[in-house]
């Protein structure tokens, strides 16, 4: 993949992916692979069912993002497992979209609207998020009962 479509942004050792639709739909396969992997092992087939995408999509991207050293992933191998790099952009991720539930349902007071949540999720850097943290007074799981995994801000 040419990284040169990629903005890279690193902001005290925070690397994510942003601003461009490709980097938008790495770091959904990444949170979708974290997401997954809380539950049963990672297969391509369990990814395609939760993105609604079909597998051969799946397999192309999993291609790219292992290129990237953001997963490991080999054809045939039907198990997917992510790198340290690839660890922290799905584990920034979940945490995103975690912390955004837990802000509309509890302090917002509204419902959660999950097209929000992904629109705002991708643009979000490691210093939003750690303030939606601290003034949500480190909440530990989401409103779905997922845990949301810790920050800088919650070791303080």
């Amino acid at each position: 993949m040419d990284r040169s479509i990629w903005n890279r942004v690193d902001i005290q050792q925070e690397s994510l992916y942003i601003d461009t639709a490709e980097a938008e739909s790495v770091e959904m396969y990444l949170k979708a692979i974290w997401y997954i992997r809380e539950e049963e092992d990672v297969k391509v087939s369990s990814i395609a069912r939760l993105l609604n995408v079909k597998q051969p999509s799946v397999v192309q991207m999993l291609h790219k993002l292992n290129e990237d050293n953001l997963v490991e992933y080999t054809k045939g191998r039907n198990l997917v497992k992510m790198t340290s790099t690839g660890e922290k952009i799905g584990k920034q991720m979940i945490r995103n979209t975690r912390l955004l539930e837990v802000l509309m349902r509890e302090a917002l007071k509204i419902e959660i609207d999950e097209e929000m949540i992904c629109g705002i999720e991708h643009h979000m850097n490691k210093k939003f998020t750690d303030a939606i943290c601290t003034l949500l007074g480190h909440p530990r799981e989401c409103p779905h009962r997922r845990v949301i995994p810790n920050g800088e801000c919650c070791v303080r």
